[in-house]
């Protein structure tokens, strides 16, 4: 090397000493550009992955409401189905059983429901129609229970059916268990959903960071040689993702929070009655998210933004000593 270009590069180092990371990082807008194609791009991506984090949370919690109250109104009442049977007056023998249950301790109503209610339990999967109330259709009586004082429902099964032979007691247990199986299953697919969402997002960002720190690695030299830390590369890093997670996270979010808005109005238009419009309000309920549902969509816009400012962190720092 020459003595002028010595002397060129002595110039040039002590004028890059004189020089902050932070005002280089300046100069240079960022060490990641904030409105690249990539970082619309990664928006948009990002954006989807909270979108669909927040229809699984949300749907987990709707059915999860279902099922609660469910449970609840399966765990108040009891039933009692009386069969039909030949040459047997069913209006005379529902209304023994009703006195006889209503004189039972423990029992605080008794509803004996009529033929028409009956067969109108039907009508999801058998349609409407007038011949339904001509068939031999059991006779349910519905039975509110103290829970305070519970009755003793062993004890009544066996004094119920040594008394009336064609009456039935049920007290719900089974499908309590089933209900209580379905949600778990449900919880745990949703879980798994947003596990792999969280992957995906994870694997994204990694992406983006290393593609970063490829394009602009000029840039982080000069950053070493003028003094920047590990730590200071890595805070740039963190903040840009932090930004792009909150704005992805909030566009995700909205559009799941509008998607639940108008669902119970897609289900009242697409159903119109039928045996699918059944099955979903069974499942969804009324199908509206409540306070603490949106709350949760939140939570998940905390996850994600908090998800890509640490995997960025991190990610920058397992790069980095690479370049060492």
């Amino acid at each position: 090397m020459s003595v002028i270009e010595t002397v060129r590069a002595s110039w040039v180092m002590g004028a890059l000493r004189s020089v902050t990371p932070r005002s280089l990082v300046r100069a240079h807008n960022a060490i990641v550009p904030h409105d690249s194609v990539s970082g619309r791009s990664l928006t948009v991506v990002i954006a989807i992955m909270c979108f669909l984090a927040c229809l699984t949370a949300g749907a987990v919690h709707l059915v999860s409401q279902s099922a609660n109250a469910w449970t609840q109104d399966l765990a108040s009442e009891i039933t009692v189905q009386i069969n039909p049977a030949r040459d047997v007056d069913m209006e005379k023998q529902v209304t023994l059983i009703a006195l006889f249950l209503a004189k039972q301790p423990g029992v605080t109503r008794v509803s004996p429901l009529s033929v028409d209610q009956s067969a109108r339990l039907l009508e999801p999967w058998l349609g409407q129609n007038s011949e339904i109330a001509s068939l031999p259709v059991p006779r349910l009586i519905a039975i509110e229970i103290d829970r305070a004082a519970l009755p003793d429902l062993e004890g009544l099964r066996v004094a119920l059916e040594e008394t009336f032979s064609m009456a039935k007691l049920d007290d719900h247990r089974r499908w309590q268990a089933e209900i209580r199986t379905v949600t778990r299953s449900l919880a745990l697919g949703g879980i798994t959903v947003l596990v792999l969402v969280a992957a995906a997002t994870i694997a994204t960002i990694i992406s983006a960071t290393r593609s970063a720190m490829a394009s602009n690695r000029e840039i982080i030299e000069v950053l070493h040689l003028v003094g920047a830390k590990d730590q200071f590369i890595a805070s740039e890093f963190e903040r840009h993702f932090l930004v792009v997670g909150i704005r992805a996270g909030l566009m995700g979010a909205g559009a799941a929070a509008l998607v639940f808005t108008l669902l119970p109005l897609v289900l009242h238009l697409l159903g119109q009655g039928g045996l699918a419009a059944a099955e979903f309000k069974r499942l969804l309920g009324d199908a509206i998210l409540d306070p603490l549902g949106y709350f949760v969509l939140f939570l998940v816009v905390v996850v994600v933004a908090a998800l890509s400012m640490l995997t960025s962190r991190y990610g920058v720092y397992a790069i980095l000593k690479t370049y060492s």
